[in-house]
């Protein structure tokens, strides 16, 4: 073996337990003196410095493309949330819901392409959200957000795959690694506490870890317990429209009799329905539902892990590893609606033409009637895994690796929903000073807005959502080992299981809101937004209508309960090698994997159960190349063919979802088959200095079957009827009679036509040592995306993370900067829109340390330091911009201590 420049500073890092500098140094030197002092003066680099330079360690050793984020120091990990530390990834992108990371997009790849593993084997984590971030997931999907980031030591991003990794990840696979008493000598235990502080809520929310492990009877037992809990506190306001539409569009035209008052000129003369005339306006694009929004949470997330480790001699290693993890959340949702879903029940009075000839730049209406939603929301996610794994050496060259492991995921909802519906009356709304946030007002002086004896109190939503996903799995592989060639083998069976129930509550009467209507609950509502400020509104009372109107009484609903349940079983073999190409090395991996899969969705129909298989087999070959160049340079080259299986919630035959609001419905479709891609990587990575690198990679992903959503606007299909009309959460009044009117239908379908994502990613990595003075305790990190996808929802055609830091064994702090481009959330959109698309972030955080002793570190953190707006908008013909959310969460403050013994 080459004995580099890089295996002896990995060498004496090993022993120094941290990363060793050696500026300057060369084997080719001579043993001279002056190369001996060199080795002498090696420094141990800690902190984020030094899990940046371990987590290169683990890139360079890699055979394919591999990303990995390490800890900083016991229980320390580099962000308080595991989705917002990946985004410093290059390729990684997260969706973030209340203002905490939830999802990750990778290299251009929704977050159901990319497979995430625990402790080895994929788990399933399943938690609440907004309607906008797609609810309760009952997807395949990975929430981050169910667990504290103390709770684990090192995450891998497997970019490229080998026959050895579990299959399922087109975009790739994160593995997460919690922490073993094996990874530590001896005793070790930290502990750690910090106060958040939010600048919009001013709510201030304890978060604290420990971690104590040791190793007993001379190494050969270690066990380790860590805990971690937080409680946060969430105001997201701002404004919605809940989608613009024209009236056209919707096939409901403003009143003949309406003779309002045009301001400026409509771009559309010719504006006709069903291919008659209709006044213009009827062409102009309005808001649906708009609205002032509030959604607030109160959460709690405790999280558990515990590893026992035994080795009774050099040739065995046993570990379990357990892990828990519970997510609790009380929200409160408030919205202003005003009601113009039906355009032929609303006079119009007045009319501003935008300057572009489409769509309202202010109007005032008569006719109007206010919806005034209020929605409380309780969740709870309880999260447990059990992980059972061993290595035996069986000979000197012969490693047999065993793990049985079990995981489940239970998230489950009660939702409370009711519409206050007011009096008809006139309503303003004008975005001439601000496109996304109006200026609004409600009649005359006359009609009372906060009167609720102007009211009616009706239930819309009164139902649980329950789901429950079970994953087992378990493995067997054999590694056989020579000097220059490694040979590997295995089996893999996977058992999974998501099921779905939906309980329908006691619906009550139609009431007057008096009695049961309370003041806005925040007098500072709107204040902090950007640009514009928010009108506060009457809400429900929800003490009230619990103490004599509600209960939390639900029956089954049979007929929306579906569950579906996979098995695979997959088999590979895999070839690693090294050999010298003249003063190069190579370094290739071969192999294939073979899956076969088989799947059973199980719906119920007029109270029996249905049930549908479908079985596919899958054959993924790999290979990857490794090419040192020089000690300093390396290439790689890669090829592989991987596949992402359907979301489970997509392989449903329950009864489509109906949304009576917005008549939309969404069926599944149990005979889908799964996403495959050819696969392609080239990179050269060039490690100029220590702890440092200055990269590019190319990446090609030929996906050539896929799926694909059908979006059709249809009448229901009267099997449907008398289900929807007996359906407690159908009003007539919402204008969405099944026998009538049109629903947006979304189907997924397969799709052979296929399509391409291809990109590169560029990154540069120095601490700037050679820097005079205080200066060279500077470094820097900044990585940039690019990818091309056409119109693939999820995906920001550029993204970039920079984060500059400052860091001496005293003190140190990073500002960290991300972004992404504008990304397609549907296309086509809904309600006539070309696309929907969410504005693309730029988010800004802050973190730093002073270390009082060799024990006691004090911290300080700023976590969306610009407090970014969130915004979603609608490009209605293809040419506008058309907001549908508009909203912040704050800035959150953490100031905390951490002590390690």
């Amino acid at each position: 073996m080459r004995l580099t420049q890089h295996t002896l500073s990995r060498c004496i890092s090993a022993i120094s337990i941290g990363m060793c500098a050696l500026p300057g140094y060369s084997l080719a030197q001579e043993d001279t003196p002056e190369s001996q002092a060199a080795v002498l003066e090696e420094v141990t680099v800690t902190g984020f410095r030094g899990s940046l330079s371990k987590a290169l360690d683990q890139k360079r050793d890699a055979v394919n493309v591999r990303e990995s984020i390490m800890a900083e120091d016991i229980g320390k990990f580099p962000d308080l949330n595991i989705a917002e530390a990946i985004q410093r990834v290059p390729g990684v992108a997260i969706s973030r819901e209340g203002g905490e990371g939830r999802q990750i997009t990778l290299r251009g790849f929704g977050p159901q392409f990319t497979r995430a593993t625990l402790n080895g084997m994929e788990v399933p984590a399943s938690t609440d959200g907004l309607d906008s971030g797609g609810g309760i997931n009952s997807g395949r999907s990975f929430d981050f957000n169910v667990f504290a980031s103390e709770l684990f030591n090192r995450v891998d991003i497997q970019k490229t795959t080998t026959a050895s990794m579990e299959e399922g990840g087109i975009a790739g696979t994160v593995d997460l690694y919690s922490a073993k008493p094996f990874d530590y000598s001896g005793f070790k235990s930290s502990l750690s506490v910090q106060d958040g502080y939010n600048s919009l809520t001013s709510e201030h929310d304890p978060r604290a870890a420990f971690l104590v492990s040791n190793t007993f009877a001379d190494d050969k037992l270690g066990a380790l317990l860590s805990v971690a809990y937080s409680e946060r506190t969430v105001r997201q306001e701002g404004f919605g429209t809940v989608r613009w539409t024209t009236p056209v569009i919707t096939g409901n035209t403003y009143p003949d009799t309406a003779t309002p008052v045009i301001n400026g000129d409509i771009a559309e003369s010719n504006c006709a329905l069903d291919g008659a005339a209709v006044a213009p306006i009827n062409c102009l694009w309005a808001p649906r539902l708009p609205r002032a929004d509030f959604f607030g949470n109160e959460q709690q997330r405790l999280g558990v892990t515990a590893s026992f480790q035994f080795r009774p001699n050099d040739n065995a290693e046993i570990t379990l590893d357990v892990l828990h993890s519970k997510l609790e959340n009380q929200r409160e949702n408030y919205n202003s609606m005003e009601w113009f879903l039906t355009h032929n029940e609303v006079t119009p009075l007045e009319i501003t033409v935008h300057p572009n000839g489409k769509q309202i730049l202010a109007a005032t209406f008569d006719d109007v009637e206010s919806w005034i939603e209020s929605r409380v929301q309780n969740s709870e996610t309880d999260f447990q895994q059990y992980v059972l794994s061993g290595e035996f050496l069986l000979t000197d060259q012969l490693t047999l690796n065993a793990m049985i492991g079990s995981a489940s995921s239970e998230a489950y909802r009660e939702e409370f929903r009711f519409y206050y519906v007011s009096d008809s009356h006139i309503y303003s709304y004008d975005f001439s000073g601000n496109g996304d946030v109006p200026r609004v007002s409600f009649g005359p002086d006359n009609y009372d807005y906060y009167d609720a004896a102007n009211y009616e109190a009706r239930p819309a939503a009164i139902r649980s959502h329950d789901v429950e996903r079970d994953n087992l799995t378990s493995k067997i592989d054999l590694t056989y080992e020579q000097d220059q060639f490694t040979f590997k083998a295995g089996f893999a069976y996977n058992d999974r299981e998501v099921e779905f129930r939906q309980g329908n509550g006691e619906y009550p009467d139609a009431i007057s809101a008096v009695g049961y209507t309370t003041d806005f609950p925040y007098s500072d509502f709107g204040t902090g937004l950007d640009g514009g400020s928010l009108v506060s509104f009457p809400v429900a009372d929800f003490n009230a209508l619990f103490s004599d109107v509600l209960s939390r009484n639900f029956t089954n609903d049979l007929g929306s309960n579906w569950i579906v349940d996979e098995e695979t079983l997959a088999a590979y073999l895999e070839f690693t090698s090294s050999f010298d190409i003249g003063s190069m090395m190579l370094r290739t991996n071969f192999g294939v994997r073979y899956v076969a899969s088989d799947s059973t969705s199980t719906g119920y129909l007029n109270g029996q159960a249905v049930s549908v298989d479908h079985s596919y087999n899958n054959f993924l070959p790999s290979m990857n190349f490794a090419l040192e160049v020089t000690e300093d340079v390396t290439t790689r080259l890669a090829f592989g063919r991987s596949m992402t299986r359907p979301s489970l919630n997509s392989l449903n035959i329950a009864n489509p979802n109906f949304t009576y609001e917005t008549r939309t419905a969404s069926l599944g479709n149990p005979e889908l088959d799964p996403y495959v891609s050819n696969d392609m990587d080239f990179s050269a990575e060039w490690y100029f200095a220590e702890e440092s690198l200055l990269a590019a990679t190319y990446f090609y992903k030929d996906v050539e079957t896929s799926l694909t959503t059908n979006i059709v606007d249809k009448l229901v299909d009267q099997a449907y009827w008398e289900a929807i009309y007996s359906d407690p959460r159908y009003d007539a009044s919402y204008g969405s009679d099944p026998a009538q009117v049109p629903y947006t239908h979304y189907i997924p379908e397969n799709d052979t036509e296929g399509f391409t994502v291809k990109g590169y990613e560029l990154v540069y990595q120095q601490p700037f040592t050679f820097l005079p003075g205080w200066m060279q305790n500077f470094g820097l990190v900044v990585n940039y995306t690019h990818v091309s996808a056409g119109d693939m929802t999820g995906l920001s055609e550029s993204s970039y993370n920079t984060t500059l830091y400052y860091e001496t064994d005293t003190f140190g702090g990073r500002l960290s900067v991300n972004s992404r481009d504008d990304y397609i959330l549907a296309a086509p959109g809904g309600n006539g829109h070309e696309e929907e698309i969410k504005y693309g972030p730029t988010h800004v955080d802050f973190s730093s340390f002073w270390n009082l002793n060799e024990q006691l570190t004090f911290t300080f953190e700023i976590i969306n330091l610009t407090d970014e707006e969130e915004r979603i908008y609608g490009t209605g013909d293809g040419t506008l911009a058309l907001t549908r959310e508009y909203n912040h969460t704050g800035r959150q403050y953490f100031l905390g201590a951490r002590y390690t013994f």
